[in-house]
């Protein structure tokens, strides 16, 4: 079947599918694997100490495939300074970025007379139209069922989505609450132009950097099994429950500010589960997504079989 949308056709893909940042985890291997199964796969600029770094990965991606990726920029990590990374893309002339947190204007001026396409993720429908307003290709739309950080207002993806496609005229991408094939073509039912994925992905043999310990987390936790941390920051985000976001809950019931929070919502405190499995000295992101995740295929196996349920209900439709 033909899955072609304004999506695929501005990123030169065969499946309007896009794999999420991942803090810490989004590196060569998952972004080659997901691009090769026909879809986009992304680096994670920010996480890596250096826009060498990010160099060695861009160039490690295109030892691994010939196909279409990205790279995504978090800018909003406590103002770690991100011009350089940019640079480094702009070297490489890479095609495709995403950005994540804080203002995109700045990072947009950088990217000024290229034809580089640039997506931004959004948590509400002031944002998208702003970012339409400020040059941006496409929006990724994430709900309120999302892992990692979220928008302000609580508000899910089967209501979010088709209120930001009413209100701009630039491709929507849906995220948050989608691992399968019944997600993907719900998505493009509310008007939305493609996917985003990014707890679904890490539960992926490819996904090499994610302990075993959190990819068996995902698989046997429920949607029941998330909390949000960092409200009282004002910027909320989703993880898996575990002793350790208990405590951070603890301290922002009792108003702790951010310099007592910090230590346990560093990025150090994320790696400790993500990378060792230290599931009582971490956390580790995760949408409520959680519940329909049950294996750990292999990045093709799992976009095949995507496809052949969404090609299902697709031909079940026709009928």
């Amino acid at each position: 079947m033909n899955w072609e949308t304004r999506i695929t056709k501005l990123l030169g893909i065969e499946f309007p599918i896009i794999q999420g940042g991942l803090a810490h985890l989004a590196y060569s291997e998952l972004a080659a694997a997901v691009s090769n199964a026909g879809a986009l796969g992304q680096i994670t600029a920010m996480s890596l100490e250096s826009p060498e770094k990010l160099r060695e990965e861009i160039r490690k991606v295109r030892t691994l495939t010939n196909k279409p990726f990205g790279v995504n920029f978090a800018i909003g990590q406590h103002g770690r300074p991100f011009e350089h990374f940019v640079n480094v893309a702009l070297e490489e002339e890479v095609k495709v970025v995403t950005v994540t947190g804080g203002n995109p204007a700045p990072f947009f001026k950088m990217f000024e007379g290229t034809d580089v396409k640039k997506l931004v993720l959004v948590a509400a429908k002031r944002q998208a139209q702003k970012a339409e307003e400020l040059g941006a290709d496409a929006v990724m739309v994430v709900g309120q069922e999302g892992g990692g950080h979220l928008g302000r207002d609580d508000v899910g993806t089967m209501v979010l989505v088709p209120q930001v496609v009413d209100a701009v005229s630039i491709p929507v991408v849906a995220s948050g609450g989608i691992g399968d094939g019944r997600g993907f073509m719900a998505a493009l039912c509310l008007g939305a132009e493609g996917i985003e994925m990014g707890t679904r992905f890490i539960a992926t043999k490819e996904c090499v950097h994610a302990h075993d310990r959190y990819k068996t987390a995902l698989v046997n936790g429920s949607e029941s099994d998330t909390v949000v941390i960092k409200r009282s920051l004002g910027a909320p985000a989703r993880a898996i429950s575990n002793s350790w976001t208990s405590k951070i809950l603890e301290l922002e019931k009792g108003n702790a500010g951010y310099e007592l929070l910090k230590d346990y919502i560093s990025g150090m405190a994320n790696k400790r589960y993500i990378y060792d499995g230290n599931e009582n000295e971490g956390f580790g992101w995760a949408g409520q997504v959680m519940g329909l995740i049950k294996d750990v295929p292999s990045v093709q196996e799992l976009l095949s079989r995507m496809i052949t349920e969404a090609e299902g209900i697709r031909k079940k439709w026709s009928n």
